[in-house]
């Protein structure tokens, strides 16, 4: 495959993603409207998180082995298709019972694409350059945190929730033009059987490191799924300064990923995957400090620089460990994002009813109990590492 093919996959890959991560943010960055037009609380509204986050967990590998065969080109366009179809019945859903499985149904197109456009892109590039190819599709996520997660923020505070989904839809449509017109025929990594499956999920080193993904999602999500609320109620944030906090953490989010995709290959994507999850437990750690909603950029800080770079550097972590077994792999690891979505988003939605009953302010303790996710993360990562580095031909 010539260069300039390459890049022109890569980069539809990349604005595929940043679909994919606009629509799976979109409940976040407008859920104080969500909660205002849908009449529901906090802790329900966050539900719409769980449930989706849920579906693309259980979604990912399932369809990972439905799907093995088919011509990456149609898979993935066909997609974010769904998706962006998804999304726009979404926007019409007249109360919260009605959006709540259509918002389930729509999300298995993210279970779909982000999995495979990572395996596709790792079966389309040389091996030299396989870390750093995964590493910038991946770029899409963090350009979606920038622009997305402002963008659907303002939106649902100035104009409503519905046009925010709507905007998710007219992404996902030009996107998948995007890949029809740039990936190339012929895209089959090749299919597992269950031997290989049976390999895989019976391989301590390769579970742990899935489970990595899991704990880190779990504590980044116990906070992160309710940022808007937090900034509005106890920040008493305004719609352009909840904007301006989105578009910092995106901003410091898109740094991190692109710095990571440059040098993975050098530093290595077990050191970097640890750096990242330092990162994040620093800011969780330093919650408490972020009382004035001038103190807040400072503390996100170490967080919006390592939070996706920790999802791409994983990515590339497990397609390095077993590149026989890559796209099994990046579905579990998917599987494993979004399963850390729905434990954090549900966790720290049932800490805010609970506080809520007990009259005691509503986010109390959730940077705790997210601090403490993040800490099981890097014990386990550390641990993955200690076993490569004694035994790397049996990973």
């Amino acid at each position: 495959m010539s260069d300039t093919a390459l890049r022109r996959a890569s980069w539809s890959l990349l604005a595929g993603n940043f679909a994919i991560g606009c629509g799976v943010m979109v409940v976040a960055g407008s859920l104080n409207d969500l909660t205002r037009s849908l009449q529901v609380s906090v802790a329900a509204a966050g539900q719409l998180i769980t449930v989706a986050a849920l579906a693309m967990s259980l979604g990912a590998p399932l369809l990972a082995a439905l799907c093995a065969g088919w011509d990456r080109r149609r898979l993935l366009a066909l997609a974010l298709i769904w998706y962006g179809l998804g999304h726009a019945a979404s926007a019409l859903m007249p109360d919260y019972a009605a959006l709540l499985p259509v918002r389930a149904l729509s999300v298995l197109a993210a279970a779909v694409f982000t999995p495979q456009a990572a395996a596709a892109i790792s079966w389309m590039a040389p091996p030299e350059r396989r870390g750093r190819a995964i590493t910038f599709v991946f770029l899409g996520w963090s350009v979606a945190s920038v622009l997305g997660m402002p963008l659907h923020s303002f939106i649902g505070e100035t104009f409503g929730w519905r046009w925010a989904f709507g905007l998710v839809t007219l992404l996902s449509l030009l996107s998948a033009w995007a890949v029809w017109r740039a990936v190339p025929d012929g895209v089959r990594p090749p299919s597992l059987g269950l031997d290989q499956w049976r390999e895989l999920l019976t391989h301590p080193v390769l579970m742990a490191m899935v489970a990595v993904t899991a704990l880190s999602g779990s504590g980044q999500f116990t906070l992160f799924a309710y940022f808007a609320p937090f900034y509005r109620q106890v920040l008493q944030a305004d719609a352009a300064q909840i904007s301006f906090l989105f578009f910092w953490f995106g901003g410091f989010g898109l740094l991190g990923n692109v710095l990571l995709s440059r040098h993975v290959d050098r530093v290595g994507a077990g050191r970097a995957v640890a750096w990242s999850l330092a990162g994040m437990a620093l800011s969780m750690a330093l919650w408490p400090l972020a009382g004035q909603l001038w103190l807040m950029p400072l503390v996100l800080l170490p967080w919006a620089l390592t939070g996706f770079a920790s999802n791409s550097a994983q990515q590339a972590r497990l397609s390095q460990a077993a590149p026989a077994l890559a796209p099994a792999l990046m579905a579990l690891n998917t599987s494993a994002i979004y399963l850390g979505q729905a434990l954090g988003a549900g966790g720290g939605g049932a800490v805010v009813a609970a506080n809520l009953s007990a009259g005691q302010p509503p986010y109390e303790r959730l940077h705790w109990i997210a601090l403490a996710w993040m800490l099981a993360a890097m014990a386990l990562s550390h641990w993955v590492s200690r076993r490569i580095a004694r035994d790397p031909t049996h990973v």
